[in-house]
């Protein structure tokens, strides 16, 4: 029987096929002077044996412990993260705040603005158009707010509410708890979008259908979201002129001749209120906007009392 003889160095015998060998011990693997694993992808290091007869060399001192540095408050600063090539990422430079310039000082209430109606002196102004569907407020308002000498922004009041899509709940369905809760809500909106067209300089003009004897849709709300500076001023046509420019609409802005009798009659009850009335039943609309410019500097000069 032939006997094996494994390597001159003294390994073990092979393994039989379909077995894995063993990994070596750590008598194999840590002999003297091993110093680790070598760093990823360098050949590993062989310390040089001592010639016979000489002292082993001393060992060398180990190198010293980095430290991360530290930040002023404690803790180690993070590492920065590894750059990203070909990402597509854009780096952004580091934002400022916005400085909102501080609003010009207002009139002294009983002195008319000098040159000419409210654009000479810079003031922003929040002013609120009321009339009934049909009146010409929207209209009116885009109008006005386009060709004034300072900048102005229009926000009109059917326009927000129409932002809902799904589940709009439309009033002339019916005033519903859905309706009034939309109504409020872009009331709300209006009234944050014009403080802060207001706060950068920029006058704006509201328009919305306000009647005097109902709290839900009245004045309070608007003050309460705008200002006390809101300067309001109602558009009240005759009936004719309003059942005839109604008639002309289409979509859900188009109401029943007697929906728009109703509202056109509750309107009626501004003018007891104190607040400026423009009858445009004879006027077009810049002969309108000449108007509401005369009331709101009236209105500047000596608010009126709501």
């Amino acid at each position: 029987m032939q006997q094996y003889v494994g390597p001159a160095h003294g390994g073990r015998p092979p393994a039989p096929p379909g077995h894995l060998s063993p990994p070596p011990g750590p008598s194999a693997a840590r002999g003297p002077g091993w110093a680790g694993p070598p760093p990823h992808g360098a050949p590993p290091a062989v310390p040089p044996r001592p010639a016979p007869g000489q002292p082993a060399p001393a060992p060398q001192p180990a190198a010293p412990r980095q430290v991360p540095p530290q930040h002023p408050g404690g803790g180690s600063q993070p590492a920065p993260p590894p750059r990203s090539e070909g990402t597509g990422q854009v780096r952004l430079p580091a934002g400022t705040p916005v400085q909102i310039p501080p609003p010009p000082a207002r009139p002294t209430p009983g002195t008319a603005p000098q040159d000419g109606p409210l654009e000479a002196t810079q003031v922003p102004v929040a002013v609120l158009l009321i009339g009934p569907a049909g009146a010409g407020k929207t209209t009116v308002a885009r109008y006005w707010a386009e060709r004034r000498r300072v900048p102005t922004a229009h926000i009109s009041l059917d326009d927000v509410r129409e932002w809902v899509r799904a589940g709009f709940a439309d009033p002339q369905q019916g005033w519903s708890d859905g309706s009034e809760a939309q109504y409020r809500l872009a009331r709300r909106t209006c009234g944050f979008a014009a403080r802060n067209f207001l706060a950068n300089g920029i006058s704006c003009i509201l328009d919305d259908a306000v009647f005097p004897d109902w709290p839900v849709v009245g004045l309070g709300g608007w003050k309460r979201h705008v200002g006390p500076g809101l300067i309001p001023v109602v558009l009240l046509p005759g009936l004719d002129v309003v059942l005839e420019r109604n008639a002309e609409r289409s979509g859900n802005r188009r109401l029943s001749d007697e929906e728009v009798a109703r509202i056109h009659g509750r309107m009626a009850g501004w003018y007891s209120s104190g607040l400026p009335i423009i009858d445009n039943t004879r006027h077009g609309v810049e002969a309108t906007a000449r108007l509401l410019d005369e009331a709101v500097a009236r209105s500047l000069a000596s608010p009126p009392s709501w």
